[in-house]
């Protein structure tokens, strides 16, 4: 007789653990993993120069092995300059022992995700908060020319009543370091759920009006309890048939299950999702000028 086998993966994560905590030795200590995700793991660790709390996210290893440290450092030192009161700071990056890191505050707080997991909807003025405190924060980053390309709920955290968004400029770092590369890790940058279409079919350059979509599909979940992903029979259409047939049931679910969100919010979420970036202009409500966006949730 066979004995069935079960694999263990406990060992490696400790010998994961244990050669970061060498390779970062004299600089941070390691205490214990905060979660993981497509491109990350973040760990709760401890400055000892600072002498504070600290979140160190280390890219998957075979992620690292495809950029290399130079232009992902370099890139990420881009978004290290963004300093805002609704984007959570970096204060390190950098490579070590063939990890590649960069080093966060530890917040007390929750993300917005898991808000919307124990709450399910929003109220609109709370909805209507982070949505316009986000927008501050982007129109800031894209008047730095920095795009944060996976603005969700898991990337705004909840601190103090304010909404921050976290891991500005990773996605840039990541797909200007890897490019071709990304393919053969099976990791993509952004969350297609919240993705502009432009940004998920790869066309050309992404710039901050992809942000502004995802943003738009955020504050559509606030107020509606869920957002679904096409079929895939209606993936195939085309994108225009696609994008319209899509903005008439988001509008036609958010009137019927929050009657008392009022027409202008309503069409300003659905404004935000409204065409492909490349193709918006101000006759659709979607302005050009990123410096604009906050503006929209006032």
């Amino acid at each position: 007789m066979f004995r069935r086998l079960r694999w263990n993966p406990e060992p490696l994560v400790a010998d994961l653990l244990a050669r970061l905590g060498a390779a970062l030795i004299g600089r941070y200590t390691i205490e214990r993993e905060l979660g993981r995700g497509g491109m990350a793991t973040v760990y709760l660790g401890r400055d000892l120069k600072h002498h504070r709390a600290v979140a160190i996210k280390v890219l998957r290893p075979e992620l690292a092995a495809a950029l290399g440290p130079e232009r992902f450092v370099r890139e990420i030192e881009i978004a290290a300059g963004l300093t805002h009161p609704h984007i959570l700071p970096l204060h390190d990056s950098g490579e070590a022992d063939g990890f590649l890191y960069y080093v966060m505050p530890y917040v007390e707080g929750e993300s917005l995700r898991d808000r919307l997991n124990r709450e399910k909807q929003l109220s609109i003025d709370d909805a209507t908060q982070i949505a316009r405190e986000v927008a501050s924060a982007l129109a800031y980053a894209h008047s730095h020319n920095v795009v944060h390309r996976d603005i969700k709920p898991e990337n705004i955290l909840l601190v103090s009543g304010q909404a921050v968004v976290s891991d500005f400029g990773i996605a840039r770092g990541i797909r200007a370091a890897g490019g071709e590369k990304l393919t053969a890790t099976g990791v993509s940058v952004g969350t297609p759920i919240y993705m502009s279409p432009e940004q998920a079919a790869g066309r050309g350059p992404v710039d901050g009006r992809a942000d502004i979509y995802s943003l738009g599909c955020v504050l559509y979940e606030m107020l509606s309890t869920s957002i679904s992903w096409p079929s895939r029979r209606e993936s195939r259409r085309s994108a225009g048939r696609f994008l319209h047939r899509l903005r008439r049931r988001y509008a036609a679910r958010l009137r019927r299950c929050r009657p008392t969100v009022s027409r202008p919010r309503r069409k300003l979420s659905q404004r935000s999702r409204n065409r492909l970036p490349r193709s918006t202009n101000p006759s659709l409500g979607l302005r050009p000028q990123s410096a604009a966006c906050a503006a929209w949730w006032r």
